[in-house]
C-alpha cells in the first residue's frame, strides 16, 4: 500500500511540475529558454502589456513600447522603445528576464531583436491571432510564461463568460444586419475581413459582415464602399476627434443606409484593435449598437 501511495504522489507531483512548466516554444514555434523566476518583464506590444497588468504584474514591467504607454498613462514612467527598432544596448542593460513581441516587430524582415536574442535574453514572440480562441490560447500563453497561469486562466474564463451571454442571444436573431467595421478612414479605407476575430465577433452578435468574403484586413476603394451599403458601420478609429461625424459627413455617402439611418457607432478602439481578453467590451458595444432593442433586454436580466 506505501509503495502504491508512493506511486501516486509521484506522479501527481510529476503532472503538476508539467502544467508548471514555462513553455519552450513561443506562439510562433521558436524555440525560447524562460527562467523558472520571471522578475524583469519587457513588453513591446500593447495587447501583451494590458493582459500582464490585469494578471497585476505591472511591477515586474522594466519596460514597454511607446503605445502601451500611450494607452496605459500609468506606465508612462518607464523607459519606453520603439518595438519596430529598439534601442538593443538599452534593453540588454535592463537585464529582462523575457521581452515580449508581437509578429509586427519583425515585419520589415529583419529581427531587431536578433542581438538580445544573441545575448541569451528569451524574446518571445505572440504573432497577431485571427480567432477568439487563438486569443484566449495567448492570454494562458503569457500567463504561462511569467508564472500566472491561475490568474491568466480566470482573465479567459471571465471572457468566455461574456461571449457565451452575448451568443445566446445573437442566436435568436434571424434578420442579421448586414456590418462594416472600418479600421482606417479616408482616405485610405480598410475594413476588417473575414478570418479576423472581428468577423468572429460579428457573427457571434447575430451579424453579417459585408466584408467577410474578403481579406482579413480588406483595403476598399471609396466607390465600392459605398456600393457595399451597410445596415450599419462601426468604427474601430481613434486618431480622428470625431470618426463618427467624419463618416456621416462624407460627401456621397447620403443614400448609404448606415448613414441614411444615422446607425454609425464609434467602438472602443483599444478593446476592438488589441487582441486579448478585453475584445468582450468591443463585443458589448457591437451588440448594443447593432440591436439595441435585444441586447437591452440582456442587460436588463444580467
Amino acid at each position: 500500500m506505501k509503495k502504491l501511495f508512493a506511486l501516486v504522489l509521484a506522479l501527481v507531483l510529476c503532472l503538476s511540475a508539467a502544467a508548471l512548466a514555462a513553455p519552450t516554444e513561443d506562439r510562433a514555434g521558436e524555440p525560447i529558454n524562460l527562467p523558472d523566476d520571471v522578475q524583469k518583464i519587457v513588453s513591446m506590444a500593447p495587447s501583451t502589456t494590458r493582459v500582464l497588468t490585469d494578471l497585476g504584474l505591472q511591477d515586474k514591467l522594466v519596460a514597454v513600447d511607446a503605445y502601451s504607454a500611450a494607452y496605459q498613462p500609468e506606465l508612462a514612467e518607464l523607459p519606453q522603445f520603439d518595438m519596430m527598432s529598439p534601442d538593443a544596448e538599452q534593453l540588454a542593460a535592463l537585464q529582462p528576464d523575457v521581452i515580449f513581441i508581437t509578429g509586427m516587430s519583425l515585419s520589415g524582415g529583419d529581427n531587431p531583436y536578433q542581438a538580445l536574442i544573441d545575448l541569451g535574453i528569451p524574446v518571445v514572440q505572440i504573432p497577431t491571432s485571427s480567432s477568439i480562441a487563438a486569443i484566449q490560447e495567448d492570454v494562458r500563453f503569457i500567463g504561462d510564461c511569467v508564472g500566472a497561469s491561475d490568474g491568466a486562466q480566470a482573465l479567459v474564463d471571465e471572457m468566455q463568460a461574456e461571449i457565451d451571454e452575448i451568443s445566446a442571444i445573437g442566436a435568436l436573431i434571424s434578420s442579421r444586419k448586414r456590418v462594416a467595421v472600418e479600421v482606417s478612414a479616408l482616405p485610405y479605407l480598410y475594413y476588417a475581413g473575414g478570418n479576423t476575430y472581428i468577423d468572429e465577433m460579428l457573427q457571434i452578435v447575430g451579424a453579417e459582415n459585408v466584408y467577410a468574403d474578403s481579406d482579413p484586413w480588406a483595403s476598399v476603394t471609396e466607390e465600392d464602399a459605398v456600393a457595399a451599403n451597410p445596415d450599419v458601420i462601426l468604427t474601430c478609429i481613434s486618431y480622428l476627434p470625431d470618426p463618427v461625424g467624419e463618416i456621416l459627413g462624407r460627401e456621397g455617402w447620403g443614400e448609404v443606409k448606415a448613414v441614411a439611418d444615422g446607425a454609425v457607432y464609434q467602438l472602443d478602439d483599444e478593446s476592438c484593435n488589441q487582441p486579448n481578453h478585453r475584445i468582450v467590451k468591443a463585443l458589448r458595444q457591437m451588440a448594443e449598437a447593432i440591436y439595441p432593442e435585444m441586447f437591452a433586454k440582456l442587460d436588463a436580466a444580467a
